[in-house]
C-alpha cells in the first residue's frame, strides 16, 4: 500500500482566475460510456448518456497540452471512470505512460480485473470496486455471478496492485444487513476500506430511512469498539476527522465543500467535453471545458445562498455533502426530488453525526494508537471520495 503522506496544514494558494481551488486536481476520465453490465441505479442512463460515447476523441496529445495550460504545477491524480473504464484498456496504459508522475485511482465494477497487465496495477494507488453489499444485493443490481466473479478477480490480482483496494457501495437497498456491510471489511481480505454512498434515488419510502438507521448504529458501534485497530469505514473515518480535527474538513480547497465537484473535480467526457459531476453530464449548462478546445472555467456547481447548508447543525463537519443534490433540490426548486431524496439523506447525515457524538469521538482519538490516528487524520482514500455519504 502506498504510504500515507499528511495533508499540509495550510491550503494551497488561490487566485480568482484559477478554475481550480487548491494544490490539487482529480481528473477524472470517462474511457467509454459503454458498460459491460446494467446496473439498475446507474446514475449514467438519467438523460441517455449512458452508452452514448463508446470511442474516445481526442488524443493524449491534446490531453498533455490541455494538462499543460491548466494544470501545470497542481498535483494530479487521474480516476479512471465509464462505462466501465477497462473496456478502454488501450487508452488506460496509454494515458499511465504519458504521465508517469501522477497518481492514479481505477473506478471499476471489477469484472475485468483480471486483464489489467500487472505493471498497470502496481502503479494504482487506489481501486473503487462497485459492490453494493453482500451476494443477493449485488446481484440484484448486477446480475447474477457478479458478486462472485468480482471476489474471484479480486483474490486473483490483489498482491500485484500498488495501492489500496476500496469496496465503493451504493447503498440503494433498505434491506441491505450490517452483516453485509460488515463482511466487505471483516473476511477474505479483499478490501482495504469500505466507501458507501446513500443513492440519489427515490428510495427513501416508508421506512426505508429507519432500516438504514438501524443497520447504521451497530457500524458506528463497532467503529469505536476499539482504538487499537482501525474498523475501515471511509464515511465513519472522514466524520471523526472532522468532528476532531475541524480545520481538515476546510484547509484544502477554502472551506468551500468537501464535494470536490465545486473545487478540483474535471469529469472527461469521452468526446473532450468536460464537466463538474459525473451525475450532471447530460445538463449542457454544467460544461465547464472542453480538452480538444482547451478551455477551462470555473465549475458552476457553487455554494448558493438558496442551499440551507450553513444553518444545519452538520455543517462544520459535512460542508456541503453533495453539490448535485443540493442544486438540484434548491437551485432549481425540484420539490419533489428535494424531498424524496435530499432530505432523506441529510436526515440520515445528521443521525450519523449525532450517534458519532453518543461515543466521545474526541476521547476515542485521544486513545487511539499512532497508526490509527494517522490514517484518520490523512487516509488518502479520502482524496478520491466524498469522505461522507
Amino acid at each position: 500500500m502506498d504510504q500515507v503522506q499528511l495533508s499540509p496544514v495550510s491550503a494551497a494558494p488561490h487566485s480568482d482566475c484559477d478554475p481550480i481551488v487548491g494544490g490539487r486536481v482529480e481528473l477524472q476520465l470517462l474511457t467509454t460510456l459503454k458498460c459491460n453490465l446494467k446496473c439498475t441505479y446507474c446514475s449514467l442512463g438519467v438523460g441517455e448518456v449512458l452508452g452514448s460515447q463508446t470511442h474516445v476523441e481526442y488524443s493524449v496529445d491534446e490531453l498533455a497540452a490541455f494538462v499543460d495550460t491548466h494544470l501545470r504545477g497542481k498535483e494530479v491524480y487521474v480516476t479512471f471512470y465509464g462505462g466501465e473504464p477497462t473496456l478502454n484498456l488501450p487508452m488506460m496504459l496509454e494515458v499511465i505512460q504519458r504521465f508517469p508522475h501522477f497518481r492514479y485511482q481505477l473506478q471499476t465494477n471489477g469484472t475485468l480485473l483480471d486483464g489489467v497487465p500487472e505493471w498497470a496495477l502496481a502503479r494504482l494507488s487506489n481501486i473503487l470496486v462497485s459492490i453494493d453489499g453482500g451476494e443477493a444485493t449485488t446481484d440484484g443490481y448486477r446480475g447474477r455471478g457478479i458478486y462472485r466473479q468480482v471476489l474471484k478477480n479480486l483474490r486473483q490480482v490483489r498482491d500485484r496492485i500498488g495501492g489500496s483496494v476500496t469496496a465503493r457501495v451504493t447503498w440503494g437497498n433498505p434491506d441491505t444487513t450490517f452483516e453485509e456491510l460488515d463482511e466487505l471489511v471483516s473476511s477474505a481480505g479483499a478490501f482495504d476500506y469500505l466507501y458507501w454512498q446513500f443513492v440519489a434515488d427515490e428510495m427513501y419510502a416508508g421506512d426505508a430511512v429507519e432500516k438504514r438507521k438501524a443497520v447504521l448504529v451497530p457500524l458506528i458501534e463497532k467503529f469505536f469498539a476499539r482504538n487499537d485497530a482501525l474498523y475501515p469505514l471511509i464515511p465513519l473515518m472522514g466524520i471523526v476527522r472532522n468532528k476532531v480535527l475541524p480545520t481538515r474538513a476546510q484547509e484544502l480547497y477554502a472551506g468551500l465543500t468537501q464535494c470536490r465537484v465545486s473545487t478540483h473535480l474535471l469529469n472527461v467526457m469521452p468526446n473532450g467535453q468536460i464537466y463538474p459531476c459525473p451525475d450532471m453530464m447530460y445538463v449542457p449548462q454544467m460544461q465547464m471545458g472542453d480538452v480538444r478546445r482547451n478551455w477551462l472555467k470555473k465549475s458552476p456547481l457553487q455554494p448558493t445562498p438558496a442551499m440551507p447548508c450553513e444553518s444545519c447543525e452538520a455543517f462544520s463537519w459535512c460542508r456541503r455533502n453533495c453539490m448535485k443534490n443540493l442544486w438540484l433540490g434548491y437551485v432549481k426548486e425540484d420539490a419533489r426530488y428535494r424531498a424524496n431524496v435530499v432530505e432523506p439523506i441529510c436526515d440520515l447525515l445528521k443521525f450519523i453525526g449525532r450517534e458519532i457524538d453518543r461515543h466521545d469521538p474526541q476521547a476515542w482519538f485521544a486513545r487511539a494508537t499512532l497508526p490509527v490516528r494517522r490514517q484518520i487524520t490523512a487516509c488518502e482514500v479520502y482524496e478520491y471520495v466524498e469522505i461522507m455519504p
